[in-house]
């Protein structure tokens, strides 16, 4: 039974998950660097940039990103079925799916672009939860585990 401090906890990290979405397809670079720690580590596959390491890589990264698919919500990263664990008072690590839809004029029939699992490691930072890890695993339309994570995690 979880207490009402972890609660909060969990409830804080599903709103930090829920927020990079919001402000990656809104393209709120500020904000967006402000949910990642310094050191933080992104780990993408070779047509997404791979590896990026620290907030300043990370930022340099989103920014081109933003200038690849220009305008606001001209992608959205749905994620459902999170999951989380607790791993220690100021660290945890979770998963969910990415329905990742692309809205730029396409000759696709279908808006969806990508189908994938985050995975994610969490530390609270002077009481903030941020992200110090994330890696996605591509399962659609091509699949190309980036850390078999799936796995291990």
């Amino acid at each position: 039974m979880y207490t009402l401090e972890q609660l909060n906890d969990l409830e804080q990290i599903r709103r930090l998950r829920c927020s990079y979405s919001a402000f990656y397809d809104s393209q709120r670079l500020r904000e967006l660097c402000g949910l990642f720690t310094e050191n933080a580590v992104c780990r993408w596959n070779a047509r997404h940039g791979g590896t990026w390491r620290g907030l300043p890589e990370i930022r340099r990264n989103y920014l081109e990103c933003f200038r690849m698919y220009p305008g606001y919500y001209t992608v959205l990263h749905a994620v459902t079925n999170h999951m989380i664990e607790l791993t220690g008072a100021d660290t945890a690590k979770g998963s969910c799916f990415l329905l990742d839809y692309n809205f730029l004029k396409t000759e696709r029939p279908s808006p969806l672009g990508t189908v994938g699992v985050y995975y994610d490691r969490y530390v609270k930072e002077d009481g903030v939860w941020k992200f110090c890890e994330i890696s996605l695993d591509f399962l659609w339309p091509d699949r190309e585990i980036v850390n078999g994570q799936a796995e291990s995690f």
